[in-house]
C-alpha cells in the first residue's frame, strides 16, 4: 500500500524537491500519461487536470516525516516546496527500483513553467481526441490564458521528447 508513496517520494528526491503544489499535480499527472506507474486517480479542475489522491498522499507523506513542506509567503499567495528528508530517503529505499529509469525526465519537468506544465497537463487530459480538437478544447477551457500556437506546439513538442528520454536508460 505505501508502494504509491514511496513513488511520490522518489520522483520527488530524483528532482532535488519541488515547488509548487499545482506543479507537482501537473509533474505526476504527465508523468502517469507517459507511461510511468502513478496510480492516483485524477480529474479536470481549475488549473487542469487535478487528484485529491495525490494531495491526501502528499500530506500524508509529511505527517509521516518523509517529506518537508516549507511555506513561502508571497504576499498575495502561499508557496509550497516539498523535499524530502533523512527519513524519506530511508523509505524511498523500500522501492526495489527508482520510478524513473532516466532522472532526466524529472530535470526536463522541474525545468518548465506551472503554466506550461498546466498546458501539457491539460493537452494530455484530452489526449484521446485528434490533434485539432485537442487543441480545439484546450481553448475552451483555458480560454483566459490565452495560450499561443507556439506554446501548444512547444507542448506537443516537450510531450514527444519526454517520450523518448523515458525510453532511455
Amino acid at each position: 500500500m505505501l508502494q504509491e508513496h514511496a513513488k511520490i517520494v522518489d520522483f520527488i528526491a530524483t528532482a532535488e524537491g519541488i515547488t509548487g503544489r499545482k506543479k507537482l499535480q501537473k509533474m505526476i499527472y504527465i508523468l502517469k500519461k507517459i507511461g510511468l506507474p502513478f496510480q492516483e486517480k485524477y480529474e479536470f479542475h481549475i488549473y487542469g487536470p487535478y487528484s485529491e489522491e495525490l494531495t491526501a498522499r502528499i500530506e500524508e507523506l509529511c505527517d509521516m516525516g518523509f517529506l518537508a513542506e516549507e511555506l513561502e509567503d508571497k504576499g498575495s499567495y502561499v508557496r509550497y516546496k516539498y523535499n524530502v528528508t533523512q527519513e524519506g530517503t530511508d523509505f524511498r529505499s523500500t522501492l526495489k527500483e527508482s520510478v524513473l529509469e532516466n532522472p532526466e525526465v524529472a530535470a526536463r519537468l522541474k525545468e518548465k513553467s506551472g503554466r506550461f506544465l498546466e498546458l501539457t497537463a491539460t493537452l494530455l487530459y484530452f489526449d484521446h481526441l485528434e490533434r485539432a480538437e485537442q487543441i480545439e478544447k484546450l481553448h475552451i477551457v483555458k480560454a483566459k490564458l490565452n495560450f499561443t500556437a507556439v506554446e501548444i506546439e512547444e507542448a506537443f513538442g516537450f510531450i514527444d521528447e519526454l517520450g523518448q528520454l523515458k525510453k532511455l536508460p
